[in-house]
Formats: C-alpha cells, structure tokens, sequence
C-alpha cells in the first residue's frame, strides 16, 4: 500500500452504515467509502454548494425550506458541470483500489453518491446560508 492510500485509508477508518451477508459490492463500497469522505469532507461540500448559490444569483437564500430543497435536488441532477465538480471532490480522496472498484461500477456508484450528497444537503439546509 503507497503512503497515499495508508493516509487515505486512516481517513475513512470509521465504517459507516450497515452491511449484510447479501449486501451487494456497490452497497459494501457506499457505506466503506462513500460515506467516511462524504462525512470527511462535509464543510469542504457546504462551502462548494453556498459558493455555487452565490453564483447563480442567490436565488437559493430566498427560497422556502420545501423549495431549497427541491433546488438542492435539480441543481445536482441537471448542472452536469457542478455534479462533476462534486463528484471530484469526492473521487479524490479514493485510493488506487477503490478507484478500480469504482470504474468497474461508476454509473451506479455516481448516483448512489450523489443521493446520499442530496441528502446530506437536506438534511444540513440551515448551515447553507449566505453569511
């Protein structure tokens, strides 16, 4: 193991939701890895996402809860340039051998990622303001 993915894996340390005999690969990598960076790198993604409002006008700091977070939703599901912004911060901090994991499996791995970024989003809309 390279001195990259020892720090790396010391990180994400800390396994994060539960997996059962049948749990499927995607799930075990989810909760493995996608969660600890997620949670690791959570200010770094609040901070990306007031940024972005800010950008686009500060729409998003007028807007009803409900409407946030319909907001949050459409922006990561349509703004391909932000979700792939996103998706690097979080594919950064993956080891050589989770990144061939995720090759193999991107496409659900990117919409398992970007459901649980959602989420975290929602579940955190009080802390996205513009200060």
């Amino acid at each position: 193991m390279t001195n990259r993915d020892s720090i790396l894996s010391a990180i994400k340390s800390e396994k994060l939701g539960i997996d059962f005999l049948d749990t499927l690969t995607e799930e075990a990598f989810q909760n493995s890895t996608l969660r600890p960076i997620l949670k690791f790198q959570n200010d770094l993604l609040l901070q990306v996402f007031i940024n972005y409002a800010i950008k686009q006008k500060g729409l998003f700091f007028t807007l009803s809860p409900d409407k946030k977070e319909k907001y949050i939703e459409n922006v990561i599901q349509k703004d391909i340039k932000f979700r792939n912004a996103l998706k690097g911060i979080i594919i950064g901090l993956f080891s050589v051998e989770e990144y061939l994991i995720y090759i193999k499996n991107s496409s659900s791995l990117n919409k398992r990622m970007m459901t649980l970024l959602i989420e975290r989003y929602r579940s955190q809309i009080q802390l996205l303001t513009n200060e």
